[in-house]
């Protein structure tokens, strides 16, 4: 079925046809969609396969994506807070940054590897 209906955005109104399927099993453009619930408790999360808690020291990843930046060098020194890498997931850019201050031991990745949440990319000597 062919509609036509006038919607407005920001104050303007534009006329637009849509086209409604007559499958079964179709939403009714009468009926209004059902209401989605949250979970009542939040998930826990769950350490990635081979990758448990932190060890201190160990500097993971906050997120499963591709390593495009390598901010310091081992024998560095770093405060805590500082960016040491740059991970990229869903074309959004997260600071990987020093857990505790302390010196550069190792860099684990290279730039363009793809990681895992929690993988450690890095480590720290205190």
């Amino acid at each position: 079925m062919i509609q036509k209906l006038r919607v407005t955005v920001d104050g303007k109104s534009y006329d637009v046809t849509v086209e409604i399927p007559d499958e079964p099993g179709a939403v009714s453009p009468t009926v209004p969609p059902r209401p989605v619930s949250a979970p009542s408790q939040p998930r826990p999360s769950l350490p990635v396969a081979g990758h448990g808690a932190a060890a201190p020291g160990e500097v993971p990843s906050p997120m499963a994506g591709r390593v495009v930046a390598i901010l310091v060098k081992p024998g560095q020194q770093v405060k805590e807070g500082d960016p040491m890498l740059t991970v990229e997931a869903m074309k959004m850019n997260t600071a990987v940054t020093a857990p505790k201050a302390g010196q550069v031991a190792e860099i684990l990745t290279t730039i363009g590897a793809a990681v895992e949440e929690g993988q450690v990319l890095a480590r720290i000597q205190v």
